[in-house]
């Protein structure tokens, strides 16, 4: 098996979970806040799939979903063009509500496939590519893709505990 192969696989994970995250959940579900300070389901699921956007396009040089295939314009926050929510407060978190699920799976379908495209065309030899000179040690290619499956998996399992949360109230 490839390096690709087990990154192919490891993303594809996040998207099963993204689908069992929010299916079935309506606006004020997938907006409702356990704390007043906590992260909705709908933004967790959100910032996610903006990270992966934005950082897969960065590392490969590619257009990000969020603006290229208009999913800004259908999501409507009022939020910057570039946010990816890293270190919204609680008035920023609140800003992101949905009309649907089908809007937040949407969206992570998108940049999945242009996730899958992307680490679809990897060699081996690639991931030694160093794509942030900002950080001492540079960022690898590999390091990158690790990082962002980190991130996401957290996050995904951090929306997974919200949505349980939810469900397990009387609201």
């Amino acid at each position: 098996m490839h390096a690709k192969d087990i990154l192919i696989d490891g993303y594809g994970r996040i998207r099963e979970e993204v689908r069992s995250a929010v299916e079935g959940l309506g606006p004020d579900d997938l907006a409702a806040r356990p704390g007043p300070d906590a992260n909705s389901v709908a933004w967790l699921v959100w910032h996610l799939t903006r990270v992966q956007d934005d950082h897969i396009a960065d590392a490969f040089g590619l257009d990000q979903v969020w603006r290229a295939q208009g999913w800004e314009k259908r999501f409507g926050l009022d939020l910057p063009s570039e946010d990816t929510g890293y270190g919204h407060g609680s008035e920023q978190v609140a800003k992101v509500r949905v009309d649907s699920a089908d809007l937040l799976t949407g969206y992570y379908d998108a940049v999945h496939e242009q996730t899958l495209k992307a680490l679809r065309g990897l060699a081996d030899q690639d991931l030694d590519h160093v794509v942030d000179e900002n950080w001492d040690p540079p960022v690898t290619l590999a390091v990158r893709l690790v990082s962002v499956l980190s991130d996401d998996l957290q996050h995904i399992g951090q929306a997974a505990y919200v949505r349980g949360l939810l469900q397990s109230t009387d609201r």
